[in-house]
């Protein structure tokens, strides 16, 4: 099958797919035309990445993982022993990852805690104001709402 085939069977961009392979996880013949063509097996390797990829790994990470998993129709089986130490340390940083994230949000909502009553007021004003209109400072985003509401000194 060609690409167009292959992107309209797993629901994944034809920009992706040659991605994919870039990067060394989709291994397509070639034929003399130059066009790639891919096999029944590459649905659904693209299907594991789409799933490891949603799992938050790289990748990278994906190029060394995706040969020791097996699929069972309904979930990705480990095949290969190294595997799980990999898969572990995966894990952990992504728990980290969330564990900072955590600690940001809980010192951003610390300092909007902080803001005095009329600071919040006129916040949420510009807000309001921002969002019923169709152009202004709603087109630049938020913060740049945000930054009017301050009072210049």
């Amino acid at each position: 099958m060609r690409i167009g085939e292959l992107s309209r069977r797993t629901g994944v961009a034809v920009h992706l797919l040659r991605y994919y392979e870039e990067q060394g996880l989709l291994h397509p013949q070639r034929r003399p035309s130059g066009y790639r063509e891919y096999v029944e097996e590459d649905v659904a390797i693209v299907r594991r990445i789409r799933s490891l990829l949603a799992a938050g790994l790289s990748t990278s990470t994906i190029t060394t993982v995706l040969p020791c998993l097996g699929d069972t129709g309904d979930r990705l089986v480990p095949t290969c022993s190294d595997l799980l130490a990999d898969l572990h340390q995966e894990r952990d940083r992504i728990a980290q990852a969330i564990n900072d994230l955590q600690a940001s949000m809980a010192a951003l909502n610390d300092v909007i805690a902080a803001a005095p009553a009329d600071v919040t007021r006129r916040m949420n004003e510009a807000v309001l104001t921002s969002t019923t209109t169709t152009s202004g400072p709603a087109t630049a985003g938020p913060y740049s709402v945000v930054k009017r509401s301050c009072p210049a000194e």
